[in-house]
């Protein structure tokens, strides 16, 4: 690929995503396109390149963008995280709401729906300790195509398989054909929407927990800085948000505080920590 055509997909894929390509992600870049460039009839990453420069057309580059930011996913990733959710934050926040029964999460980059529904199956599990609890899960990402398969909540044998424990397998799912079909409870219990990070996020409201795990580590200090500082404005005070396992808010954000012996655990420097050890 020429210098300047991958220079030409890697700024336009930052400015609208925040993404950040460098030279050594090339072959990222190539594998990802070249379908692009053969849904679009192009003969190679050249011709998409030509394409863009004399047309700019917004379908290409939201095709083009989309394709760069699809990141995988899988249900229960890194468990770590979820057991900390089940063991200590949903029993803070248990005890903290115990008044306004009442919590919402969001899956920031929710990618194809895996985390979010993870979530939604461990508050099925653990719903009889929150008799009269209202929760809501909203799960966003910058993809439309992703979103709606989020919302569909259909996989195939390979994305059951990697994750998901059996037992949750027979009893949330249902099988179709040569795909698994997610029950209409699960379903029912997040929402998805398109969201761009970078850009607006409208009124999303206040959330108790955010998870936003291996999203950070793709955007550049500015961006993160950016990012983080707008999700503390979105978390409640005594809220939690989860990072991924080689993400951190060391040095690019102060509005946020790790939770001792809780990796991956941050929570807003107002939070006093007693708060987190007496729950």
């Amino acid at each position: 690929m020429k210098k300047e055509d991958f220079d030409l997909f890697a700024d336009m894929v930052k400015k609208r995503s925040g993404l950040v390509l460098t030279s050594e992600k090339a072959y990222l870049l190539e594998s990802r396109l070249m379908p692009v460039a053969r849904k679009l009839g192009l003969k190679d990453l050249e011709e998409l390149a030509a394409s863009l420069r004399n047309k700019r057309d917004e379908k290409i580059m939201e095709t083009i963008t989309e394709a760069m930011t699809t990141n995988e996913t899988f249900f229960f990733r890194d468990q770590k995280p979820f057991d900390q959710f089940r063991q200590v934050v949903l029993p803070h926040m248990l005890k903290v709401r115990a008044n306004k029964k009442s919590l919402r999460i969001w899956s920031a980059a929710s990618s194809t729906g895996q985390e979010a529904y993870s979530l939604a199956m461990i508050l099925s599990e653990e719903a009889h300790k929150m008799p009269g609890w209202h929760t809501e899960i909203i799960g966003t990402d910058i993809s439309h195509e992703v979103v709606e398969k989020a919302k569909a909540g259909l996989y195939n044998q390979f994305e059951v398989q990697r994750g998901l424990p059996v037992t949750m397998l027979v009893k949330y799912f249902q099988q179709k054909e040569d795909r698994w079909q997610i029950s209409d409870k699960i379903r029912g219990m997040v929402q998805y929407r398109t969201m761009n990070l970078l850009e607006d996020w409208g009124p999303i409201g206040l959330f108790d927990i955010i998870f936003c795990r291996n999203v950070l580590i793709y955007f550049d200090q500015p961006t993160k800085s950016k990012i983080l500082e707008r999700q503390s404005q979105v978390l409640a005070p005594d809220g939690a948000l989860f990072l991924g396992g080689a993400e951190s808010v060391l040095g690019i954000c102060d509005k946020f505080k790790s939770v001792e012996s809780q990796r991956g655990i941050y929570i807003p420097t107002v939070c006093p920590a007693d708060m987190w050890k007496a729950a």
